[in-house]
């Protein structure tokens, strides 16, 4: 019954006026413009057009902050959030499994759960929601994504340990009475987004966003009886609302809702007919397909209210209050994991600006989550069938108060200070404080030059199963700690220099070098080559794990409209393993460049996107060591993977109130060589589909449209 409420809700979501958006990453409301610059034309006004960058950094913030844009949402298909970082050598996004679909992101070369995402500063893709979350963001709902690298403010509390992604979505104030998307891929998936900004009153206004993805039919490109991609289908809706008193009063409350289906796993032939993977029937060790069966649904809510407490705003308060229901059911062959999360964020903001020098923000927020687990597992070992189980109820509490001062003595120097002591608590325990210190500076000597330098303290509990959802798709077993919720614990410092140039056909001609460093103090280690065919899970206990990384932009407009940027970035990550010492992390590429090209015809009639990616290879698993291919080669000389190259191509022509763009993805058409491993035979130890380094499907193009409808002046 529970679940057929939660569909009915995702399918009328749309239609119920009910919340709202938020403030942009510097506390103000985000007029973030798109694709179309400052055009504001309706379907019979003139056309006013300028061009807005599709990544660039922002040059007044105090963290290195790095921007996709509208624009460059628009550069390749970007169905979803995920999708939307291929441009960017900042953040690496990859597949959690060769099987269900899940994507992850990599920043600072560590996994994207050590990356704290925020929906206009509220925290967001947390616990359940985290391996698909990126998928259901759909990228034609945003304005832009900010990458904002390091410890950043204490104020959203300390779970980022490598930064933070900020998205901002469509805005209720947008003179969009209606946007339309749609685009289909020649792997038969198709994409279909719709959203309507309406200014109902002076003081009211609101922001309908709808999304419907799926695919037609599944493909099996190298032929090892496993689908490149499941079949899904997802459903998504949101209604946000804004309003907005002559006082300066701003309440802001939205809603969500979306369920996602998805069958994952092999594809087999019998009788003229594709079977597939049946959740009620399989038993393990049988000739029946192996495969995942996914159902994700969620319901969120979230209420903001920003108060101005002085006619200058000077000083105000603000509220933030947000609740999330996340229910999965999840099925990979002879494994269930079946969980609910009920997840609840509040904050009390109190912020004062002395003068133009000295301001302050006080406050207390906490977190509550609730886990409903009911895990099931069965796989073969040498020695029979072993298994692994839980059941029952699990609350991670924490919360604390928090203090940021900001010192800006003049237009060249900046700093900000930020403590913040916490408390955690998990269901009956005893709570334990941790205090969490973070600072950041920047100086800028001149307009040409800008010094950053940040640093501070990182604290999350672990899901262990959920956080390496992949393990799901193996054969091995499961030893340690992969029920428990360890706090890791983490301190980050790094910095950046960035020079801009004094050339090119714009301002925003510069060089610019990071470095960062993330040390553990606490981690949970998922160690793959500590026993055969098992998957360990412990506590870093002591032992050393580190990640140092090196990047370095340049981007300049050597003539009007056309726009060169390069990326080259360097990790060198390190883990001390049980019984094997420090080794580099596995499965972690030390090394990343990315070209993009783009190129606008006079009034952005035509739009030429390029994008090519040279991804570093990484340390393989032991047990990968060994294998070979078709003709008896080793497939991972040295334990290391391939060096390999991405492109993207996109063109896009701009008619009125009209975009038609057609593109193509993996142009070399390189795919990861069996990215499953004992794909012959599901159910022994050996099988793993969760060892991948690179893409899993070769050439695909696609093509769509984007259609707006402009306010009339």
């Amino acid at each position: 019954m529970k679940h057929t409420i939660i569909t009915i809700i995702a399918v009328l979501a749309a239609a119920i006026p009910s919340f709202a958006q938020v403030q942009g990453v510097d506390g103000q409301i985000v007029d973030t413009t798109d694709i179309y610059g400052e055009r504001a034309d309706s379907l019979d006004a003139a056309v006013f057009v300028s061009r807005q960058e599709g990544t660039y950094l922002m040059k007044g913030k105090e963290i290195r902050t790095e921007v996709i844009s509208a624009a460059g949402l628009c550069k390749m298909a970007c169905c979803n959030l995920a999708e939307s970082f291929e441009n960017s050598a900042s953040v690496t996004v990859g597949f959690s499994d060769a099987v269900t679909g899940a994507r992850q992101i990599r920043l600072l070369g560590l996994s994207g759960v050590y990356t704290q995402m925020l929906d206009e500063n509220r925290p967001v893709m947390r616990g359940l929601s985290a391996p698909f979350g990126l998928s259901y963001v759909p990228g034609q709902w945003l304005n832009s994504i900010q990458i904002a690298k390091g410890s950043g403010s204490v104020i959203n509390g300390v779970e980022s340990m490598t930064g933070q992604i900020n998205m901002e979505h469509r805005k209720p104030t947008d003179e969009k009475p209606l946007f339309l998307n749609a685009a289909v891929m020649s792997d038969t998936k198709a994409d279909f987004n719709v959203a309507s900004s309406l200014q109902l009153n002076e003081n009211w206004s609101t922001v309908l966003l709808g999304h419907v993805s799926g695919n037609v039919r599944p493909h099996d490109m190298n032929g090892d009886t496993f689908m490149d991609d499941p079949k899904m289908l997802q459903l998504n809706f949101a209604n946000r609302w804004l309003y907005y008193a002559p006082s300066g009063l701003q309440i802001r409350f939205g809603v969500r809702a979306l369920q996602d289906n998805r069958l994952g796993g092999q594809m087999i032939s019998e009788d003229g007919r594709d079977v597939f993977y049946d959740r009620h029937t399989y038993k393990l060790g049988s000739d029946q397909p192996w495969g995942s069966d996914i159902t994700n649904r969620s319901v969120n809510g979230y209420f903001k209210l920003g108060l101005p407490l002085s006619e200058d705003q000077s000083h105000s308060i603000g509220v933030i209050a947000d609740y999330n229901y996340q229910d999965l059911s999840s099925f990979f062959g002879a494994t269930s994991y079946i969980a609910d999360q009920h997840s609840a964020f509040a904050n009390f903001i109190y912020q004062n600006q002395l003068n133009e020098v000295h301001q302050y923000t006080l406050g207390f927020s906490g977190t509550f989550d609730r886990y409903i687990e009911d895990f099931s597992r069965t796989v073969w070992t040498a020695l029979g069938e072993n298994t692994a189980a839980k059941d029952g109820v699990t609350d991670l509490m924490n919360g604390g108060l928090f203090g940021e001062y900001t010192f800006k003595p003049s237009e060249e120097f900046t700093a900000i200070v930020g403590l913040r002591q916490d408390f955690y608590k998990q269901g009956g325990g005893k709570a334990a404080g941790r205090f969490s210190p973070r600072m950041t500076l920047k100086y800028a000597p001149n307009e040409s030059v800008i010094i950053r330098a940040n640093g501070g303290r990182g604290i999350r509990y672990s899901t262990p199963l959920i956080d390496n959802i992949g393990v799901f798709s193996t054969g091995k077993v499961f030893n340690g700690a992969y029920n428990e919720h360890l706090l890791e614990d983490a301190w980050t410092f790094g910095g950046n220099l960035t020079y801009y140039l004094p050339f090119g056909a714009s301002s925003n001609t510069y060089i610019s070098f990071d470095y960062f460093k993330t040390m553990f103090a606490q981690q949970m280690v998922v160690d793959y080559e500590r026993t055969h065919n098992a998957i360990d899970f412990y506590a870093l206990d002591g032992r050393r794990s580190y990640t140092d990384n090196y990047q370095l932009d340049f981007s300049v407009d050597p003539v009007e409209r056309l726009n060169v940027t390069v990326t080259a970035r360097y990790t060198d990550a390190k883990i001390e393993l049980d019984g094997r010492g420090l080794v580099e992390k596995p499965m972690t590429s030390r090394f990343k460049g990315v070209l993009n090209i783009q190129y606008a015809a006079r009034l952005n009639r035509w739009i030429f996107d390029f994008t090519a990616s040279l991804n570093g290879s990484c340390r393989v698993y032991s047990f990968m060591e060994d294998m070979k291919d078709a003709d008896g080669n080793l497939l991972y000389r040295n334990g290391r993977t391939p060096v390999y190259p991405m492109l993207f191509a996109q063109v896009t022509r701009r008619l009125k109130g009209v975009d038609i763009y057609i593109g193509a993805e993996n142009l070399t058409n390189f795919t990861q060589p069996d990215p499953i491993i004992s794909a012959s035979n599901p159910s022994s130890p050996q099988f793993d589909a969760s060892a991948v380094w690179g893409p899993l499907m070769g050439f695909k193009c696609h093509a769509g449209f984007r259609f707006t409808l402009w306010k009339k002046a």
